[in-house]
């Protein structure tokens, strides 16, 4: 199995436990989470972040890589449910990122906002 692939199969079990498609949260991490709405799950995406960085921290002064990555994984964990709630899949987030290789994270964001800036110009002439 690639990295794609447990993405996407995580992905499915996540779209799978949504309440609209019967998963229950009296059963169900993810349910709950869903049900509870997008501040439920954002908030656990913020405090995961933060402790990818206490982990990083802390791996930085001699603890165990391996805390880094449970961490991460919770992070990603969330974030994914927070894709399903918007109707988005790993494969978007891995496409964008195809999108960028090659190109510079300075050229991207400068492209990015230029982006942002057009779009505002057409919204406000």
């Amino acid at each position: 199995m690639t990295s794609t692939d447990a993405l996407a199969q995580l992905a499915a079990v996540i779209e799978s436990r949504k309440p609209a498609r019967g998963g229950d949260p009296a059963t169900s991490y993810v349910a709950r989470l869903l049900a509870k709405g997008p501040d439920a799950f954002l908030k656990k995406v913020g405090e995961e972040a933060t402790e990818v960085v206490m982990a990083a921290k802390d791996v930085e002064h001699g603890a165990e890589a391996v805390k880094l990555v449970h961490e991460m994984a919770d992070l990603w964990f969330h974030c994914m449910v927070a894709l399903a709630h918007f109707g988005l899949q790993p494969a978007d987030v891995i496409a964008e990122l195809q999108r960028r290789e090659g190109m510079s994270g300075l050229e991207e964001k400068a492209l990015r906002k230029l982006r942002e800036r057009q779009a505002q110009e057409e919204e406000h002439p």
